[in-house]
């Protein structure tokens, strides 16, 4: 869930060239669903991928904030 209905914010995703872009994500059940135009084959995807990152919105069933992290280990 988000604070306060929010939309999610601070997702980037990347593809096979390995550059990171802004993402748009939403939830659907259980899982957080990123997308970008610029991006038509995702292969990674970070949240809140900076140093003290600001704006942090995505929350756990306890709605404790999501620590950030990353599907890549480029």
């Amino acid at each position: 869930m988000t604070s306060r209905g929010d939309p999610l914010k601070l997702f980037a995703i990347a593809g096979k060239d390995r550059k990171f872009v802004g993402a748009d994500a939403v939830i659907k059940g259980y899982k957080v669903m990123v997308s970008s135009t610029q991006v038509y084959n995702p292969i990674a995807v970070r949240y809140a991928w900076a140093n003290n990152p600001e704006e942090t919105n995505l929350l756990n069933k306890e709605g404790m904030l999501a620590s950030p992290f990353r599907t890549d280990d480029w």
